[in-house]
């Protein structure tokens, strides 16, 4: 689930980065087995039980299948840009959810060597009371950034040490830039 050498890029002008989880191709799976679940039971159904309870199971299953496949879809991958003026994370295949936190908002940048989903209650878009807002699509390095407000945004993406360097250097650089 590592494969940092080939995805980041760093240059002068934008450091990129990403991180996948294949597992989450089987939720995916398993979301569209519950579609053809729905569609089998309307399709080849003998119609004895009534019609109501047909349809009921047959909405509940396509509907599940649904939400389990796109949900899973939308963080099979994250990818973090790091530019002149923001950091960007964007999502899954279409690039939704999407956040972007101009550089003048963050007041500090972490690596973190072990982000689990277990510690932000699953995969995904997630916000924990005590803990911030998490981009996590699998478990390993992370990156870790502080906001003005007092917030915080975690990211699982591989290579996080260059993105917060890369980070740290472009607030340093940025408070330089102000100071004259």
């Amino acid at each position: 689930m590592r494969d940092h050498p080939r995805d980041e890029t760093t240059s002068a002008e934008v450091w990129t980065g990403r991180a996948t989880n294949r597992a989450q191709w089987l939720l995916a799976l398993g979301g569209c087995a519950f579609m053809a679940l729905g569609i089998e039971l309307a399709v080849d159904s003998a119609w004895t039980s009534g019609v109501a309870p047909l349809a009921m199971s047959v909405v509940g299953c396509i509907a599940a299948g649904l939400l389990v496949l796109f949900g899973t879809i939308a963080f099979v991958h994250v990818a973090v840009k790091v530019d002149q003026d923001s950091l960007e994370v964007r999502c899954g295949h279409i690039g939704l959810p999407r956040r972007r936190i101009p550089l003048s908002q963050i007041v500090g940048a972490d690596f973190v060597a072990r982000v689990t989903p277990r510690q932000w209650g699953g995969w995904g878009y997630r916000w924990r009371p005590h803990q911030g807002t998490a981009v996590v699509v699998r478990r390993g390095e992370g990156l870790v950034v502080r906001l003005g407000d007092g917030h915080t945004f975690t990211i699982t993406v591989d290579n996080a040490e260059a993105a917060v360097r890369v980070i740290r250097e472009r607030m340093r650089s940025g408070a330089a830039g102000a100071a004259h």
